[in-house]
């Protein structure tokens, strides 16, 4: 007979204690020489008949012990089997999960073991499906150094003997197809580690769905059943270069943006009825979210994830975040969102110490722990970690259709002695502070989500001077398709903070970014980071009184939109909320009740209509021949003066005076003889400014124009001829 059908006492002890490291072994039905021997686990059940699936009764198994473990000869070949079970005057039926064979198969394994498995997310997690004439969900978990691992969850009374899982040595992963359950069931994973020890429960690393915090279940759900509505929009990013086309990011955190009348989060159908329109109207080209995979902490505003593949629960279902997504898209909106591959939260039933040991981490805190945010960092050099998280971008791409990722805490990654002192951290083997293997991480996730979804793009937060961050992966960058310019944003934003006297003493802040504006695809990033802290809101942070802190604001975005390179901007920025961002409360809406601030919304609105209208300001926006000084030098009037150009478009000048004195007339040097329209003025009364302009344009002659610059502004002509 291939299985004992007599085990020893031990064995049967291990069982029946949950501790058993081969329970198919002992559990189902296996041939020998005298028939099919069936041996079943079913606790509370005094008598146990055995039928096939299609009803055929099959035999009777005796109960062996009172705990409830039944067993015998049934009638046929092993097959898969379902009980009818008795106690009293109660009857069930149990469907036995020891009579099915595995889901997974050699290949899975072979990719597994390679870390090339590109579909794990359609292997790992929990999944419905039919399987050998059965309905229920196969369950699949890494964790390769466990004694044992169990399903536990509300359909068997979270107890961990009930569902031992089926060991695939090779690569160290558990399965069990558990028949006769389906969506919504809550469930987690019970694991005894290597030493012996039973783990605290364990969160699915691959749930597509969570409980709402502060519960931590994963929960079983169906493949989405959105019918997607959002081709055009698909193949049309698909079709374009987006360094060459608008790119301006409405930077968003779900939980804040606007509550519902109680004070709680928006449903997604709820935010998309309330945010596509205002962004549709406010002429941004993208959302981005901070993350909206679940996460158990709301001040981490999401970065502190302890489910990568399951939008948060705060927000309602899966289903309605697709239908977020194709909304947007329908309306011409793109949604990036952030992610944090970086480094994950020790929470009891996240990631760390998955299986006892350091899994997903490493395990000298020299390379496994960081500092600043008291996270456990992911081991990159693992194969089967990097796999877990180029899967993870991949699912995001494929499952709900996002456009892209902005991939948080780049520099944090690239470097080993990031946020360390001297013995705190590893050198590599070559003795440098570079961590090669996340280097080589970022590059497989590259590869893997531009190979496979045509239009979807990647941007780094990446504030150091790594070369080729947004260079292609075979050719030694890191192969992003854009990344954040924090040397702008700190730049402009201290040099908006001096008082305008001072402004002729700190040209360079301007002026120098332009040495390397062009050297990666960058991204301007106005963000959340810089509106939290006690850093202020972007109007706090303006120098001068309440106008002028205004008119530099409305001058500081002029700049921005004319300026080379994507935009964001952070939610409430743009009508100059006064307070800094906190995530417990939503966004001070009422101030656009004030002509001021909305005054600044309405140049936002205007400066996205003229960035998507003109090619001359986004066509070249990566391209050092879309710029052009004309006014670089003068830092005692502190004005500049640019040229934003692209072929086959009229070219735009650029002017802004930051000093609250009006220049007139000002003479400003230019390509073309003729009428240059004056297409946009941040000091318009329209805006809250003190109107004066140039009546509509100037004329060029002799090589130059006389303009008017309004105080504290920036203006902006386009040649028409």
């Amino acid at each position: 007979m291939g299985r004992d059908v007599k085990p020893s006492r031990g064995a049967i002890e291990a069982l029946l204690a949950g501790r058993h490291d081969d329970p198919f072994a002992m559990l189902g039905a296996h041939a020998g020489p005298e028939g099919t021997y069936a041996r079943a686990l079913v606790p509370d059940a005094e008598t146990l008949n055995a039928h096939s699936l299609s009803g055929e009764v099959l035999g009777e198994l005796d109960r062996v012990d009172s705990r409830g473990l039944f067993e015998g000869f049934i009638k046929g070949d092993p097959q898969p089997l379902r009980y009818r079970a008795r106690a009293g005057d109660a009857e069930w039926l149990v469907t036995d999960p020891y009579t099915f064979g595995p889901v997974l198969g050699p290949v899975d394994d072979l990719l597994m073991a390679e870390g090339t498995h590109f579909r794990l997310h359609d292997k790992l997690g929990a999944h419905l499906i039919e399987h050998e004439g059965a309905s229920g969900v196969h369950f699949a978990v890494w964790a390769p150094n466990a004694q044992r691992v169990s399903v536990v969850g509300d359909f068997n009374d979270w107890d961990g003997k009930r569902h031992l899982m089926r060991r695939r040595t090779d690569v160290g992963v558990w399965e069990i197809f558990i028949p006769d359950i389906a969506a919504g069931r809550h469930y987690k994973y019970e694991i005894i580690g290597p030493d012996g020890q039973l783990q605290p429960l364990k969160a699915d690393p691959y749930a597509f769905a969570s409980e709402l915090r502060p519960s931590t279940a994963s929960i079983t759900a169906a493949p989405l059943a959105h019918e997607w509505g959002d081709e055009e929009h698909r193949q049309h990013w698909a079709s374009i270069d987006p360094r060459r086309v608008p790119i301006s990011i409405y930077e968003v955190h779900a939980g804040s943006w606007e509550r519902d009348a109680n004070g709680w989060f928006l449903t997604w159908d709820a935010l998309a009825d309330r945010l596509i329109p205002y962004v549709v109207e406010m002429g941004f080209t993208h959302i981005e979210f901070l993350p909206v995979s679940e996460h158990p902490y709301d001040p981490s505003w999401g970065y502190q994830t302890t489910g990568l593949y399951a939008p948060s629960a705060r927000f309602g279902d899966v289903e309605g975040f697709a239908r977020f997504v194709d909304g947007a898209h329908r309306a011409g909106i793109g949604v990036l969102l952030d992610w944090v591959p970086a480094h994950f939260p020790t929470d009891a039933h996240g990631l760390a110490k998955f299986d006892g040991t350091a899994l997903y981490e490493h395990e000298d805190p020299r390379l496994g722990f960081h500092p600043d945010w008291n996270t456990a960092i992911y081991n990159f050099g693992r194969r089967e970690v990097s796999a877990f998280l180029v899967n993870n971008a991949l699912f995001w791409a494929e499952r709900y259709h996002v456009d892209g990722l902005r991939v948080d805490a780049v520099a944090s990654m690239l470097y080993r002695d990031y946020s360390r002192k001297p013995g705190e951290w590893i050198p590599n083997s070559e003795g440098g502070r570079e961590n090669w293997e996340a280097a080589s991480f970022l590059q497989s996730m590259n590869r893997a989500v531009y190979g496979a979804h045509p239009g979807f793009f990647t941007v780094a937060e990446e504030s150091t001077a790594w070369p080729g961050v947004t260079h292609p992966a075979h050719d030694g960058g890191l192969g992003f398709g854009f990344k954040w310019n924090m040397g702008f944003m700190h730049d402009t934003l201290k040099y908006m903070a001096r008082e305008p006297v001072f402004r002729r003493h700190h040209h360079k802040d301007i002026t120098f970014g332009l040495v390397y504006a062009f050297s990666e695809n960058y991204v301007l990033p106005i963000s959340h980071d810089e509106v939290v802290h006690g850093k202020g809101s972007m109007l706090s942070k303006m120098s001068g009184d309440d106008w002028q802190q205004f008119a530099n604001l409305r001058a500081f975005y002029g700049l921005m939109w004319g300026y080379p390179g994507k935009k964001l901007l952070f939610m409430g920025q743009e009508f100059a909320q006064r307070r800094e961002w906190s995530e417990s409360r939503f966004l001070d809406w009422d101030l656009c009740h004030s002509t001021a601030h909305d005054g600044v919304r309405k140049l936002v609105r205007d400066l996205n209509r003229l960035y998507r209208e003109k090619p001359a300001l986004h066509a070249r926006d990566c391209e050092p021949e879309g710029f052009e000084w004309l006014v670089a030098d003068d830092a005692e009037k502190s004005v500049f003066v640019w040229l934003r150009k692209a072929p086959d478009a009229p070219p735009i000048v650029v002017v802004c005076n930051m000093t609250p004195v009006a220049r007139a007339p000002y003479r400003i040097p230019l390509p073309h003889v003729g009428l240059w329209r004056e297409i946009l003025n941040s000091d318009a009364s329209d805006y809250w400014g003190s109107g004066l302009g140039n009546l509509g344009g100037v004329i060029a002659e002799n090589g130059f124009a006389m303009v008017t610059l309004p105080p504290l502004a920036t203006i902006m002509f386009e040649f028409a001829g």
